[in-house]
């Protein structure tokens, strides 16, 4: 019975793969084991007492209200027809060269990621823009879908990142449980900002070296990715109304605004959000798309991401009062404890877990599930909280491309063409994972590329 905290966690996975909604399964699972537990002796009802404090405390987390509102940013953004602009200005500026095209949609893939910061959003969005443009032109198909799909995925690194918010606040809790633990009663704090100054480094550098990959490509097989001709360039002039500044100011300026104002302390992640969701609003009048359907549909999706991970999140509180009560986390420190190597081996073995769930589960689930369990033993072994969210969010983010259960081949999947073959897809991605995980150990070995940026803002 020592290990019902362990064989909870396996139910709850074996649930999920069967389709169940995952808030559902997280709350269900976990309320069937209390039960059995109560009627075997191994469970005191006193730990979901606490639950009705738990849900008061996640519904008055002012961080969280930060979710809808880059939620309602990104989907605004998407509908102004922004990345349309930006990847015909990109075009402009780099087609002629060879890889012109992957390098464009590099560059908009983060600047969309720092616009959005909607993984699915990003990757739907240049699957349905740049794949067939690029086919078109010449481009192999395997690149083509390779750099569609890695760069979707940098909404999952570069702020304002749903997922480093989410991250940021259950690290936060984490990291003063943790400090607790050790008798720290006068506990420091990380905050959502302190994330994403740490991500902006490693998100550049991913960048960089998907751009520095697309043009050793073009210097070895230059026939796969081809340059622009003439009469391409000169249909791209035609067709867009706007040139390439007119293009890129306002985006530009909209992210400056944001990550800026987090960054320099001005304002707060949710004072941002706020901001954020407002000038989307003006750059969608800007661009005429402030229709009451594009509303409508913006609204609509807002309300369906924010319900869905409180759900998920009220799901997990129930799952981690069970698994507590079990004495899950007394079982996880025993067995980091008999783990040989101290803290490598137990970062080691908490970054492939993770890595492995991210087949299965999605971010947010991991977010929410793992990451409580975890991050409060690893933080009280000295690692660094800054570095332990941004290689969470790194890792998660290798995940999301990896075939082949990769949530972001799925998206790419759905919206490219059916001369595309699903092979195309998962050989495409192959380099970019292996250009994720040279970050991974990057950061790895120097940990000042993530704790560097925060440490001179904020010292």
């Amino acid at each position: 019975m020592d290990y019902l905290a362990l064989y909870l966690f396996l139910a709850v996975c074996v649930v999920l793969l069967t389709g169940f909604p995952v808030a559902f399964a997280l709350a269900g699972t976990s309320l069937a084991f209390a039960g059995i537990g109560v009627l075997l002796g191994h469970f005191d009802m006193a730990f979901l007492q606490a639950l009705p404090n738990r849900l008061y405390g996640i519904m008055t987390n002012t961080t969280l209200l930060a979710v809808p509102l880059f939620v309602f940013m990104g989907l605004m953004l998407e509908k102004s027809k922004v990345a349309e602009n930006l990847l015909d200005a990109m075009a402009l500026l780099f087609g002629r060269t060879k890889a012109g095209m992957g390098i464009s949609v590099a560059l908009v893939g983060m600047l969309l990621a720092a616009s959005t910061g909607i993984v699915g959003a990003t990757v739907v969005t240049m699957g349905l823009l740049a794949l067939p443009t690029m086919l078109k032109r010449g481009y192999s198909t395997q690149y083509s879908t390779g750099i569609i799909a890695a760069t979707g995925t940098l909404g999952q690194i570069i702020p304002p990142s749903i997922a480093l918010v989410l991250l940021g606040d259950v690290l936060s809790s984490s990291y003063q449980q943790a400090q607790l633990n050790m008798g720290i009663f006068s506990p420091d704090n990380i905050s959502v900002g302190d994330l994403f100054a740490g991500a902006m480094i490693p998100g550049f550098i991913l960048v960089l070296l998907y751009i520095g990959y697309s043009i050793g490509l073009a210097m070895l097989k230059p026939e796969s990715v081809p340059s622009l001709t003439k009469d391409d360039i000169a249909d791209i002039k035609q067709r867009r109304k706007v040139g390439p500044i007119t293009a890129l100011v306002p985006p530009l300026l909209l992210i400056g605004v944001v990550l800026g104002s987090i960054l320099f302390g001005i304002a707060t992640p949710t004072e941002a959000s706020g901001v954020g969701a407002f000038g989307a609003l003006v750059l969608a009048l800007w661009q005429k798309q402030l229709t009451l359907t594009n509303l409508q549909y913006v609204t609509q999706g807002t309300l369906k991401v924010t319900a869905m991970v409180f759900m998920i999140l009220i799901g997990a509180a129930v799952f981690s009062l069970v698994f507590r009560g079990f004495g899950g986390e007394e079982l996880i420190v025993s067995l980091f404890e008999q783990l040989p190597g101290g803290v490598f081996s137990a970062v080691l073995v908490v970054m492939l877990v993770m890595f492995l769930l991210g087949f299965i589960l999605d971010f947010i689930e991991i977010t929410f599930v793992v990451v409580p369990i975890v991050a409060p033993i690893l933080l009280m072994m000295g690692v660094d909280p800054i570095w332990l969210g941004i290689m969470i969010a790194v890792n998660l983010q290798t995940s999301f491309l990896t075939p082949p259960f990769g949530f972001a081949l799925f998206y790419l999947r759905g919206v490219a063409p059916k001369t595309v073959l699903t092979s195309d897809i998962y050989k495409g991605v192959v380099p970019f994972v292996v250009i994720q995980l040279i970050l991974l150990i990057l950061m790895a070995m120097y940990p000042q590329l993530v704790t560097w940026l925060p440490n001179e803002l904020y010292k």
